[in-house]
């Protein structure tokens, strides 16, 4: 995704990732936030060790290592829209979101998803 239309994707965003009694974004919006900024994290971070799935939007692989290639892989973020597009711009972290449930991370490696967040601004 082209940096300005990231940034306009997430701007289309950001109240409601400010503010969460503000209305929810239309699901085009949402869906274009959540696929650009994923596919950012995939573009800074190369590699396909670990998996970031943000149901139904996007499922990305990062981070140099070995790579996975059939079923389920071992070492996978998961986590919904709204707290992946609140990780992607700094406006959560990666251990609060952890501790609190809010993103599962699985496998000896997930956790270094955290190094390349934020990959936006909100």
């Amino acid at each position: 995704m082209d940096p300005g239309e990231l940034r306009a994707a997430v701007a289309a965003v950001g109240e409601w990732l400010r503010d969460e009694s503000v209305g929810a974004p239309a699901r085009a919006e949402l869906a274009a936030a959540v696929r650009g900024t994923a596919r950012a994290l995939a573009a800074d971070a190369p590699g396909a060790s670990v998996e970031v799935r943000v149901p139904p939007f996007v499922a990305v692989q990062c981070i140099e290592g070995p790579r996975h290639t059939r079923g389920t892989p071992p070492n996978v973020v998961e986590t919904d829209a709204r707290t992946w597009l609140l990780l992607a711009t700094g406006l959560l972290t990666f251990e609060e979101a952890v501790e609190s449930a809010r993103v599962t991370a699985s496998g000896s490696r997930a956790a270094e998803v955290a190094r390349w967040l934020p990959v936006a601004q909100a």
